[in-house]
């Protein structure tokens, strides 16, 4: 029988992931040396070798790119057997991953922390804050248990529960408040600023202006939120916001807001976790908590 432990597939997956060994060790909180010896380890039982070493990074073998496949699905169901022993209390209890996207953390965060915080004691809250691809690969890889992100996903192996829609607004300088509000069409001849590629917030505001996302523009792109507004007070461009970063985004910012005319673009924020997993009743009671905190800030 190979002899083959969980704590050299997931070093074996950290180096995967990172192509470096001093990387991924900081990343698993042990040595270099020692990750070295484990992989070592790992592929002398083997009997063959996963990794390519090179001066400055590894990169997998072909055999390493099939054994990462297959490490991917037993790491994740080593975490849903922890999963099973939490659903068996009833009650959520232990580490809580909770993954969001940029354009909804800032603002909502708090709201969500304090309530479950307050209604969950028992439990430590991890927040991962990245993009929605990049929170789709961690949560098939079981390092996060749950995430709020923009709807649909369309991934067969998640659970989506819609918690509520949001529209966006018209960031505009303060010198053009009294102007029309331009429809989507205006908007293609204006230079509209937008997030950086890799946020879906980014291809949601080009589908209501109608721009492919493939096509040359000449714009300027942003990392944040608050990098766009506070290029529009500038007299740079136009963007769009949803209205959850209003209140924060624009105290500080020479713009204006507008509303757009019927049907105006809005996006739906919800929560996404895997189907399979053992905690699917309890992570239904927290998207009603994340339902109602969002519903009260919303109101104040």
């Amino acid at each position: 029988m190979i002899n083959i432990t969980l704590r050299q597939l997931r070093y074996f997956e950290a180096l995967a992931r990172h192509g470096h060994f001093g990387i991924a060790a900081k990343s698993c909180s042990i040595s270099q040396p020692a990750l070295s010896v484990q992989i070592k380890e790992l592929e002398t039982t083997l009997g063959s070798i996963l990794f390519e070493r090179g001066s400055r990074q590894v990169r997998l073998t072909s055999l390493g790119e099939e054994f990462l496949g297959r490490v991917g699905g037993v790491l994740r169901s080593v975490e849903e057997l922890g999963d099973l022993g939490r659903a068996a209390q009833n009650q959520l209890v232990g580490q809580l991953r909770i993954g969001i996207i940029p354009t909804i953390a800032p603002y909502l965060l708090p709201a969500i922390l304090a309530d479950l915080t307050k209604l969950y004691a028992s439990i430590d809250i991890h927040i991962r804050e990245t993009m929605t691809f990049t929170l789709l690969e961690e949560l098939a890889a079981g390092k996060i248990d749950m995430a709020i992100v923009a709807l649909p996903v369309s991934e067969s192996s998640l659970t989506e529960i819609p918690l509520f829609e949001e529209n966006f607004v018209l960031v505009r300088p303060l010198a053009d408040a009294k102007k029309p509000v331009p429809d989507r069409n205006m908007l293609q001849e204006m230079r509209l600023l937008l997030l950086e590629e890799g946020h879906c917030f980014r291809d949601q505001a080009l589908s209501f202006c109608n721009i492919e996302p493939s096509l040359p523009r000449g714009t300027l792109d942003g990392t944040t939120l608050s990098t766009l507004v506070q290029m529009v007070g500038a007299g740079i461009g136009v963007t769009l916001i949803p209205e959850m970063a209003v209140n924060i985004e624009t105290r500080s910012a020479e713009v204006s807001i507008a509303h757009f005319k019927e049907p105006e673009p809005f996006r739906t924020v919800g929560m996404i976790w895997r189907s399979t997993s053992p905690l699917a009743k309890q992570f239904l009671q927290v998207s009603e908590v994340v339902r109602k905190s969002a519903q009260h800030m919303r109101k104040t």
